[in-house]
C-alpha cells in the first residue's frame, strides 16, 4: 500500500513538474517571437507577408528541424542564420510548439481555375512528364507528418519560391527526393500546385 502511495505521489509530483516546465516553455518561446520572430512571421504565425511562411499550425517537429538546420548551415539563409544563432536546442522545441497550437487559417483560392490544375497535380501528379502525385507523400489533405511539412493553408508565393530553390538545388536539408520530382516541374505546375495548396 505504501509503495503504491508512494508511486502516486511521485506520478502526481511529475506530471505538476512538467506543466510547469511547458509554461515556462511556452512564457520562454512568447518571449522570443516577440522579440525576434513576430517582424516576419507574426505573433501567432500569421506572417507579415507572402514571401515569409506561416508558421501557424505547422508541427513543431519540422519548426525545431528547420530552426536547427538553419542554426548549423545545413539550410541557407542570411537573415534567418542570424536569427537563430543563440537559440538552443530546448527553445527551437518550444517555438515548434508555441506555433503548433496556432489556427492555420484558410483562405479561398485566388485564382480558382490555376487552383483546379494544381489540385490535378497534387492528387494525381503528371504521367506525361513524370511527376508523381504529391499527395503520396504529403498526405491527401496535405497535412504532412512529423518530418514533413503541413502545406495546406501555406502562401502561394512561398510555396512557389521554394519548389523553385529545390528545383536549382539551392535547398539542400531536406528530403532528396523533392530535387528529381521538381526537377520534372514546369512553372506553370509549380504555380498551380502552390495556388491549390494556398486554398487548402
Amino acid at each position: 500500500m505504501k509503495a503504491v502511495f508512494h508511486w502516486g505521489v511521485a506520478t502526481m509530483v511529475a506530471l505538476v513538474c512538467g506543466g510547469v516546465m511547458a509554461q515556462a516553455d511556452e512564457a520562454r518561446a512568447k518571449k522570443i517571437v516577440s522579440g525576434v520572430c513576430s517582424l516576419c512571421h507574426g505573433a501567432d504565425g500569421e506572417s507579415s507577408s507572402e514571401v515569409f511562411p506561416r508558421l501557424a499550425g505547422q508541427h513543431w517537429e519540422y519548426i525545431a528541424k528547420q530552426l536547427e538546420n538553419f542554426k548549423s548551415g545545413k539550410r541557407e539563409s542570411t537573415a534567418m542564420s542570424q536569427m537563430v544563432a543563440k537559440l538552443t536546442p530546448d527553445e527551437m522545441v518550444a517555438l515548434g510548439k508555441y506555433f503548433e497550437k496556432k489556427k492555420a487559417p484558410a483562405e479561398p483560392a485566388k485564382d480558382a481555375a490555376l487552383a483546379a490544375v494544381g489540385r490535378y497535380i497534387y492528387v494525381s501528379g503528371n504521367k506525361f512528364s513524370g511527376v508523381p502525385a504529391c499527395a503520396g507523400c504529403h498526405g491527401p489533405d496535405a497535412l504532412g507528418t512529423s518530418s514533413l511539412p503541413r502545406l495546406a493553408g501555406q502562401y502561394a508565393t512561398y510555396i512557389e519560391s521554394q519548389l523553385n530553390q529545390f528545383n536549382k538545388r539551392q535547398r539542400t536539408n531536406d528530403n532528396a527526393v523533392m530535387h528529381s520530382i521538381v526537377a520534372k516541374m514546369t512553372p506553370l505546375e509549380m504555380a498551380a500546385v502552390a495556388e491549390y495548396l494556398s486554398s487548402k
